[in-house]
């Protein structure tokens, strides 16, 4: 039986999920925490890869060849006293020798946070994009639900991506204000899809942010995703504002 941890993360201090030769990765950290717990030979695959940067509250990690006599309710406790406090182990379970977490994946949500307000929140500088400009949220939201049912992503794909195709399903794209204050508003973008693209859900989001300060049209959206060429959609997002919030299996 496989081990399938669910890891939370804020991702400012990391070089994203995998492990690179050009920074510290989540991966590498849980590594070193399960090595203390678990007899060597054990591997760990993560559910998603994310980007420096990215945040996760629903990340999932595939332990196989673990060995342990730790009760798995006890696990995430153990791991956690061996893990730095911006990583944390939320829940562990147990999975068939034949589940393999990225392929049997059906959904996932992500959020793309942005504070909105002439000045920065300091308080929301690790977790939550800034944008100056005033941006008409309703709008957004009119724009958001263009982005639903199955199309060819490929104008909201960043380079340098190898998959073979850029058709995805998003199920829901929704846009509200998570806070409103005299100093600002907090704008929350929530995708749940079957799949997501390289920078798909930064690109998505910069798009949006166009329609709130009404350099694109809601009606805008179809042509640019009919269009397949990234140059018609908008900016790439910083990484700050996005969150992997969950992965959902049928049979987890």
């Amino acid at each position: 039986m496989g081990i399938l941890l669910t890891v939370a993360y804020d991702g400012t201090d990391y070089c994203g999920w995998q492990i690179q030769k050009n920074g510290l990765a989540v991966q590498e950290v849980l590594e070193r925490a399960a090595a203390a717990v678990f007899a060597p030979g054990f591997t760990l695959l993560g559910a998603s890869r994310t980007d420096a940067g990215v945040h996760a509250l629903g990340q999932r990690a595939h332990m196989t060849g673990a060995s342990t006599t730790i009760p798995l309710d006890k696990l995430p406790f153990v791991l956690n006293n061996a893990l730095p406090a911006d990583v944390r182990v939320v829940e562990a379970i147990s999975v068939s020798d034949d589940f393999h977490p990225i392929a049997d994946a059906v959904s996932k949500i992500y959020t793309y946070s942005i504070y909105n307000s002439r000045f920065r929140n300091p308080l929301l500088r690790r977790h939550a994009a800034f944008v100056p400009l005033p941006l008409d949220v309703d709008l957004m939201a009119q724009a958001a639900t263009h982005f639903i049912g199955q199309h060819d992503f490929a104008a909201f794909c960043a380079s340098g991506s190898t998959v073979k195709s850029t058709v995805r399903r998003l199920f829901d794209v929704k846009v509200d204000r998570a806070v409103c204050s005299g100093l600002g508003q907090t704008i929350e973008i929530t995708l749940r899809g079957d799949g997501f693209l390289y920078n798909m859900v930064r690109i998505i989001a910069g798009t949006l942010v166009d329609v709130g300060c009404s350099k694109l049209h809601p009606d805008d959206i179809p042509r640019i995703i009919a269009s397949c060429d990234r140059t018609r959609a908008g900016k790439t997002m910083p990484p700050e504002g996005l969150t992997l919030v969950e992965i959902f299996y049928e049979q987890v």
